[in-house]
């Protein structure tokens, strides 16, 4: 798959998909084509069913994995080999609320830590409801105390946002 894999990985970097993105697009597409040890340009419509199945049924992959992979073979299909693609249809995606900490679980977790700067990196993070990627580039300059504001930079979508500063 060597000239294909080149061709896709081309294409995803010109469509700018993230490094994550390109991995999981390649993979899809890489692992499809073990499991038919063909190449996947040679690949039928009932064949591309039978592997979405096998993925659900046999692996037993989340709703959310099979849509990857899914999104990868189309990302090849359609825009690599050009080709058009043929109405599978996604899984649903399960949706689930994230856990919230009660107020003593939160006073124990920052009770918790050894040094201020520990406190404060928690405090700022669960306060603001910053991602991981956000706090590890946040900067002091990203504080706006007099708006009560903070600005995350480059989190999920490598997209920039502002969110609530708590008044502690």
């Amino acid at each position: 798959m060597g000239e294909l894999r080149e061709r896709m990985q081309h294409d995803l970097i010109l469509h700018g998909m993230a490094p994550r993105t390109q991995a999981a697009y390649l993979t899809a597409v890489q692992d499809i084509a073990k499991y038919y040890h063909q190449r996947p340009d040679m690949l039928s419509e009932a064949q591309l069913q039978a592997y979405l199945r096998f993925l659900l049924d046999e692996r037993h992959l989340s709703a959310s994995s099979v849509r990857v992979a899914i999104m990868g073979i189309r990302f090849f299909y359609t825009q690599t080999l050009r080709r058009p693609w043929p109405n599978l249809p996604l899984p649903k995606r399960t949706k689930t609320l994230p856990e919230v900490l009660s107020r003593e679980e939160v006073a124990r977790l920052l009770a918790s830590t050894t040094t201020v700067r520990q406190r404060a990196v928690l405090m700022t993070t669960y306060g603001g409801g910053l991602r991981v990627s956000e706090v590890v580039r946040l900067q002091v300059s990203d504080i706006d105390a007099g708006r009560g504001m903070l600005r995350g930079e480059q989190g999920k979508g490598r997209k920039d946002r502002y969110t609530l500063l708590g008044p502690r």
